[in-house]
């Protein structure tokens, strides 16, 4: 391999690693996956905000596309299976949990959703502790991204909770649940 050839591999790999390490942040020695996942605040913001519904979506389904392919090349690269700093999976699938949401209307829902994308990454419910024997990339993501679902569904839960009047809350809950 001529020397250019090699500088250019060279840099691709580095730049893989930069990424995937969320530009460096997963490098952190205390929570790399919730410092990393900071990262994808300023990001979710931007999408729940500025794109429509459909663009959010095609624009998350690119995110963990993308996000796939660099944590494999990382995990690669750093020779250890879904490696701690690699945190580009956490940023990719932080948006998921504000889907839909009004979070210029209600800009709390955007740390409400933070909170619950990192407890629920750590709990990992059914399934997505499974997924996490998926070898590579799709391995790194899927269990991320399921536990982003279920943050969803309870972010969702805790939006229409809270905005709610408290002496009817339950009452309106059980309504909306039952569609009358």
């Amino acid at each position: 391999m001529s020397g250019g050839k090699r500088g250019m591999r060279k840099w691709g790999d580095t730049l893989v690693l930069v990424l995937a390490t969320g530009l460096g942040l997963g490098w952190s020695p205390v929570v790399p996956a919730t410092v990393g996942a900071l990262l994808g605040l300023p990001l979710a913001w931007w999408m729940a905000t500025a794109l429509s519904f459909a663009e959010f979506f095609l624009v998350q389904a690119a995110l963990l596309f993308v996000s796939v392919l660099l944590c494999d090349r990382a995990e690669q690269q750093l020779g250890r299976k879904d490696d701690r700093r690699i945190v580009a999976d956490e940023i990719a699938t932080l948006p998921l949990v504000m889907a839909g949401l009004p979070l210029s209307d209600f800009p709390w829902l955007l740390a409400s959703g933070f909170i619950l994308h990192r407890v629920l990454d750590i709990l990992k419910p059914w399934p997505a502790r499974s997924l996490q024997r998926v070898s590579g990339g799709p391995g790194i993501v899927l269990d991320d991204a399921v536990s982003s679902l279920y943050a969803l569904a309870l972010h969702w839960g805790f939006y229409l909770w809270f905005r709610m009047p408290v002496d009817r809350g339950w009452a309106q809950l059980m309504d909306v649940i039952s569609g009358r």
